[in-house]
């Protein structure tokens, strides 16, 4: 199976690059609107803007995927684009509060899903959805931490960014949440919304999240740093630190790992882990070196890279399965696919397009910061080349079956950043997801990397 190609930029990947190759084609994919974001009215991100994101639910908010999107554009220097969105973000969350006071307050029982903070909703509307879903994510929750806090702590004045003592108010209840949870300890549905075990990606995500909150609460004034808590119960930087110890106390024991618990939830490789690394540097050094390794060894493919070996989502033929199968949880997913006696075969996996922008990322986080070493910037430049190539090209079909049994042929459009690819009549082709803006973000994440590693590369 040969690697996908785009018209426009087939003949862009080269070995090596300049900054002005990079301002160009930049340039160029922003004139295929390769970059552009759809955005809400209030500053919110649908996961896609693709033309069944209504049927597939991707209309809908996700907030790990915003909390990327919001990231790649404040490292763009659109750091206002980041600001609203995490403010709409708040604002969600003000007006679910009951949903992290009920746990804190032990009123419900944090296992039921449903009961946890939705990380799932209705951006227009900024409303919970009815429907059942997999809403213990700590990540999700811990990457709106991280990313609230990191932009509210910039400036010589945090009181610019329009931070007050209702807002310090909110952001209590995070670490409280976690700390009545036992994040370290506490099964979770993760990054890729399953059945609940104990994953390292997780854990990671919110002790990167309380590290950016203690950052904030180190610079806030004293008038307001008191404002941070819940029915008394203060959030200073002692009850930090002893969270943020139970958290790499956990990862201690599980990384290089994702979830060292008994089979099934056994998982030795989970590309979620690549996060850690960067861009939340929870993980460095030779343990991050050894995750991305891993990844690339065992999990990395011609087009994308696998979330992990036995993946069901997207895996061949997804396309004809029905539609309420391949939109519905995924513990439901897999118990169609047992009862029809459907096997996933390794190496079939969907090839996601999330990863490979992150690992060139990270080589050029290392390249910038740690090594210097020449074979870092060439990593980082394979890695930007793989995320380039994904970019769609004309001739793109998915065939799907209707309700009443009748196929149909989709257009996947040409010059878009896709989620995946799968295999579809024994051949690789993005699926209908496309554009996906997390993907999206991740490339433009890559391309702020490149400028800073060549800039880097100037000045030696």
């Amino acid at each position: 199976m040969t690697s996908p190609s785009n018209q426009p930029l087939q003949k862009i990947p080269r070995e090596d690059y300049n900054l002005q190759d990079i301002s160009d084609i930049q340039s160029l994919l922003e004139k295929h609107k390769v970059f552009e974001l759809t955005c809400l009215a209030n500053g919110l991100f649908p996961a896609s803007a693709s033309a069944d994101a209504i049927t597939t639910g991707y209309k809908n908010i996700w907030i790990r995927d915003n909390i990327f999107i919001a990231y790649a554009n404040y490292i763009s220097g659109k750091s206002d684009i980041a600001l609203e969105n995490v403010r709409t973000l708040l604002q969600y969350f003000k007006k679910y509060r009951f949903r992290f006071e009920r746990v804190i307050d032990a009123q419900v029982k944090p296992s039921s899903s449903m009961e946890r903070p939705h990380i799932r909703f209705d951006g227009i509307k900024l409303e919970e959805l009815d429907e059942e879903w997999e809403h213990a994510q700590n990540d999700a929750l811990g990457y709106f931490l991280w990313l609230f806090s990191k932009l509210h702590a910039e400036g010589e004045e945090v009181s610019k960014n329009f931070l007050d003592a209702d807002d310090l108010e909110i952001l209590a209840l995070f670490p409280l949440y976690f700390e009545v949870i036992h994040f370290w300890e506490d099964e979770d549905s993760g990054h890729w919304e399953e059945a609940p075990k104990l994953e390292a990606s997780s854990i990671g995500v919110v002790v990167a999240g309380l590290k950016e909150l203690k950052n904030l609460i180190m610079k806030v004034s004293s008038s307001l740093s008191d404002a941070c808590q819940y029915k008394g119960k203060i959030i200073d930087v002692q009850r930090l630190d002893r969270l943020i110890q139970c958290g790499y106390s956990a990862l201690d024991g599980i990384l290089p790992s994702e979830c060292i618990q008994a089979s099934p939830k056994y998982r030795r490789y989970d590309s979620a882990l690549l996060f850690l690394v960067y861009p939340l540097e929870v993980v460095s050094g030779d343990l991050a070196s050894q995750i991305v390794t891993d990844i690339i060894t065992n999990l990395q493919g011609d087009f994308g890279i696998r979330r992990y070996i036995g993946d069901d989502f997207w895996c061949r033929d997804f396309q004809n399965l029905p539609k309420n199968i391949q939109n519905s949880k995924h513990t439901d997913r897999q118990g169609w696919l047992r009862e029809h006696a459907i096997e996933i075969v390794f190496g079939e996996e969907a090839q996601w397009c999330i990863f490979d922008p992150i690992i060139s990322s990270y080589y050029g986080h290392k390249y910038q910061s740690e090594s210097g070493s020449l074979d870092d910037l060439r990593m980082q430049i394979q890695y930007f080349n793989r995320s380039l190539r994904q970019i769609t090209r004309e001739g793109y079909m998915v065939k799907e079956k209707s309700s009443d049994g009748i196929s149909k042929d989709i257009k996947i459009a040409e010059n878009k950043c896709p989620e995946l690819y799968y295999i579809q009549e024994g051949r690789y082709s993005p699926n209908t997801s496309t554009p996906l803006l997390w993907t999206q973000a991740n490339l433009l994440i890559a391309f702020a990397a490149m400028r800073q590693s060549l800039a880097k590369k100037i000045a030696k």
